[in-house]
């Protein structure tokens, strides 16, 4: 097209709902199940909205089996009644005209999720049926849409023959019920026109109720999946049982929570009555910040932030006030008490302040500012010095305070800091001195490490093998090709009650990080990592167990990345040789057997079946008892071994195992020993 040929005549404006089926991704992100999701959410926060003003109790979230989702509340209901300059009533004008509502400054909400007034406006554009129901004033008011239009469906499938209205809508004026009931249905049908896929997401949606539950407590939230499954969510305890349930270790410090209220000032244009125009108006705005806290044994940091109980997962100024004010208040306390905590001359980071540290952070507003209709970053600019000054103000306090806990946390703060900067240095000059190594340099590996031949990772394996008896009998069996050994002595270092510094200057732990390759902690590389598997391979008795639960500990706790990723196994040794003699000249056939039970039942089944089998039966003990071909044969050997993937599904739940089993509390390891001994047997050890 030539420039004359561009005129006006080719320039087009998109009007009401229009805009949003043209371009829905500036309005929800994307049209896949992200944007579905949230077209869900904008709903269920309009619901929330009202129970942060204290109107609503109860909120139940249906996915209906028709593909449509449903959401109720208790709270006021939408206005019915007709809206003075548009002339439409209040449920037509909430669901038909963006930037329309309740949260402009009205005084109906303070502090609310919704603030642009396109929610529910542009999820009634983007759905093929929306129908809204109102228990108000004595009655149930109802009115449907179809892509936006407001009309009359036949029936009640979506796709049922619908009327819109021509002259004037019409918000339908249902049963009656009592004059003391009231609250808003939502049902709808997401537009397959627009969304590459329609079915919501069961796990995000739970995640999301029992966030909602942990941030307002008294709020009961109930998920109805399909009418199959049934889910409720209330919690009381607030945000310290919401970091409890984040915390991805065991705590090192008691769940602190911060509370505190600040003011700013904000420029903002506002409407004259009087000449019609917009005037530049400053006003007086009041944050309102809480934070729950604390810090773990681990090297993780888990940080959530919300505004208007709103998830912001990329932050924005709330979160950056959180860190800058946090960090500042630790890294000074911590230089003025250098020589105490053996500072030296290291340089603390914010990562090695918040390192093993869970927190929630919440700011409550009118008007926030945020970036996008997503609502993902917080835009507003003072309120970052507001929760700076919040967290600077609550560790000084805890500083001067004269509690035993406090002084007790405080030492266990510092010392893990400084631990964690001292590990951070060290793990960095070990990265350094294998990035300078090159081939004409001498390998700075372990001289104890046979390595394989091959240079590749893919297909790679590494075996750490209990003692040098079983590695002299794993050479031997071993495909020198793929296969590396790694002998460990005896049993390693309990990672779980010590520090990464600690881990680092253990040798049989440092040898095993720096055979592995991708570093420890933090700074753990999964793509630098030399080998595909990285098997255990310890004998079959108690011993073998222990050291394997140590060395999963190590793995769990400074190369979790490793274990998530399905890279760790354990090997499956047999523990019993049978030789089954056959009559006459057919050979004699060798069967392994992995428990006493599995035993049992072989045995029993040649004695049924008349055979005979050599006395005694071989039992290991150990690996070292195998030769080379039956090692091989049974443990090594890719297609004829066993081998146990160790995965860590639930971090959480693994986390406490690890604890239980590995961690300082004797008391409750105690326990556990006394009351499963009666159900434990001894041949199911390595089950």
């Amino acid at each position: 097209m030539q420039v004359s040929d561009y005129s006006a005549r080719h320039l087009s404006v998109l009007e009401g709902l229009e805009a949003v089926r043209k371009r829905p991704g500036m309005y929800i992100g994307s049209t896949d199940y992200r944007g579905l999701m949230h077209c869900l959410w904008e709903i269920i926060d309009n619901s929330v909205d009202e129970a942060l003003g204290g109107y609503c109790k109860n909120i139940q979230v249906s996915i209906n089996a028709d593909g449509s989702a449903t959401v109720v509340d208790d709270g006021r209901g939408i206005p019915i009644d007709n809206e003075q300059k548009t002339g439409l009533s209040g449920v037509e004008l909430i669901f038909t005209k963006l930037h329309a509502g309740g949260k402009f400054g009205g005084g109906s909400y303070g502090a609310s999720g919704g603030l642009h007034g396109v929610g529910a406006s542009v999820v009634n554009a983007l759905s093929e049926r929306l129908d809204a129901k109102v228990k108000r004033d004595g009655n149930i008011w109802e009115m449907s849409f179809h892509r936006g239009e407001p009309g009359v469906f036949e029936a009640a499938s979506p796709r049922s023959k619908f009327e819109p209205f021509v002259d004037a809508s019409e918000l339908k004026k249902g049963k009656a019920i009592a004059k003391k009931e009231s609250g808003t249905e939502v049902t709808f049908w997401p537009d397959p026109q627009i969304f590459t896929s329609t079915d919501f997401d069961k796990e995000s949606l739970i995640s999301r109720l029992r966030q909602t539950a942990f941030l307002v407590p008294g709020l009961n939230l109930t998920l109805d999946w399909m009418g199959e499954q049934r889910e409720e969510f209330a919690f009381d305890g607030g945000l310290n049982d919401f970091v409890d349930f984040i915390a991805p270790d065991a705590a090192l410090t008691p769940n602190y929570f911060v509370e505190s209220v600040g003011t700013y000032k904000e420029t903002v244009p506002v409407l004259d009555e009087k000449s019609g125009s917009m005037k530049s108006t400053e006003l007086d705005r009041e944050c309102r910040v809480r934070v729950s806290l604390r810090w773990g044994n681990g090297y993780e940091t888990t940080v959530k932030s919300f505004v208007n109980i709103i998830a912001t997962p990329k932050g924005g100024t709330h979160l950056a006030g959180f860190e800058q004010g946090l960090v500042k208040a630790v890294k000074a306390f911590i230089e003025s008490n250098s020589r105490k905590f053996k500072l030296g001359t290291l340089k603390l980071e914010k990562d090695d302040i918040t390192a093993g540290l869970t927190s929630v952070v919440t700011v409550s507003m009118s008007e926030p500012q945020f970036e996008g209709q997503t609502k993902e970053v917080l835009g507003t600019p003072p309120i970052k010095q507001i929760v700076s000054s919040a967290m600077v103000s609550w560790f000084k306090e805890l500083t001067l305070s004269k509690k035993r806990e406090d002084k007790a946390a405080l030492l266990a703060i510092a010392e893990k800091i400084v631990n964690e900067g001292k590990a951070r240095v060290s793990a960095r000059q070990i990265k350094e001195n294998q990035r300078r190594k090159n081939a004409l340099e001498s390998s700075s590996l372990p001289a104890k490490l046979v390595d394989c031949r091959s240079s590749e990772g893919v297909g790679s394996e590494l075996f750490i093998v209990e003692g040098d008896s079983a590695l002299g009998t794993a050479k031997l069996a071993r495909d020198s090709e793929f296969q590396a050994l790694l002998p460990i002595r005896g049993k390693i270092l309990n990672v779980q009650k010590s520090s990464l510094a600690d881990m680092l200057s253990n040798t049989e732990c440092a040898s095993i990080t720096q055979v592995i390759g991708g570093g420890s902690g933090r700074s753990f590389d999964l793509s630098s990592v030399r080998y595909e598997k990285i098997i255990l391979m310890s004998d079959a008795d108690v011993d073998g167990a222990h050291i394997r639960t140590l060395l999963l500990t190590l793995f769990f706790r400074y190369m979790r990345p490793l274990v998530e990723a399905g890279r760790v196994y354990a090997a499956v040794p047999p523990l019993h040789r049978v030789v089954i003699v056959h009559p006459g000249s057919k050979p004699n056939e060798t069967v392994y057997t992995y428990s006493q039970q599995q035993l049992d039942r072989l045995l029993a089944d040649l004695e049924s079946k008349g055979l005979r089998y050599q006395q005694p039966i071989q039992r290991y003990k150990g690996l070292g008892e195998m030769d080379a071909d039956q090692l091989a044969e049974t443990t090594m050997n890719p297609e004829m071994r066993s081998l146990r993937r160790i995965t860590a599904k639930d971090a959480q739940l693994s986390d406490e195992v690890f604890e239980l089993l590995m961690g300082s509390e004797v008391a409750p390891r105690r326990d556990f020993i006394i009351s499963s001994a009666d159900d434990f047997e001894r041949q199911n050890i390595d089950a």
